[in-house]
């Protein structure tokens, strides 16, 4: 697995007019993996947009090595970069106290009669939301402590970029960031989170989780 990250071009108009919702994002991320487009056997790649410092990032975790060349096509030049992901996640053990950045799509699930599927519907509130992380921690390989009354986490970001599907219907997927501490329980679980994300709508740009150690 390798970890990626690009510096978004956000002062360039020409590329910026290029990026006006999800799908276009989601475009990128997969023209930067040539080989997999060639070979018409392209993998799943987690990615999200990152805004640290005022600055925007596009960060992509994936099983093949991204073309840097391409990965920069709407980046600041000579700001991509791409790291191994393996040995930090081997780094990594149960009982270990972590910090962490999650942005995905909190949803749930109505059964409809006759049919196999329930119709999907966004959680709007930040109790739903932080319900909803918390009710997946433990299959995702951790725990979400708390210390007294304060959570170990917090929302940090909700918002509803736009989407445009193939048909060029364009809909509103709900997004939003989570950021505190988790306690790892089940270290290959765990790690698979890492690899494959929490959630739906992964390939535009949700369910990427990262981590550091606590200090």
């Amino acid at each position: 697995m390798f970890i990626s990250r690009v510096l978004v071009d956000q002062n360039n108009r020409q590329k910026l007019k290029s990026l006006t919702h999800l799908g276009a994002y989601h475009h990128w991320v997969e023209q930067s993996f040539p080989e997999e487009v060639k070979s018409g056997e392209r993998l799943r790649h987690l990615w999200r947009l990152d805004s640290l410092g005022g600055q925007e990032y596009l960060l992509v975790v994936s099983e093949n090595r991204p073309d840097l060349d391409q990965l920069a096509a709407f980046g600041v030049p000579g700001t991509a970069e791409v790291k191994d992901y393996e040995p930090f996640l081997a780094s990594l053990h149960d009982g270990q106290r972590l910090r962490f950045r999650l942005t995905a799509n909190p949803t749930y699930s109505v059964s409809q009669s006759g049919k196999a599927r329930g119709r999907v519907y966004p959680h709007v509130t930040a109790e739903q939301q932080s319900q909803w992380l918390s009710a997946r921690a433990e299959k995702a390989g951790f725990t979400l402590s708390t210390a007294g009354e304060t959570p170990s986490f917090t929302i940090v970001g909700r918002s509803y970029p736009i989407l445009r599907r193939k048909q060029g219907r364009a809909v509103r997927i709900s997004r939003v960031t989570y950021e505190g501490r988790l306690t790892v329980t089940d270290i290959a679980q765990f790690q698979q989170t890492l690899r494959s994300g929490i959630g739906r709508e992964r390939a535009y740009g949700m369910g990427m989780m990262t981590v550091i150690p606590e200090a």
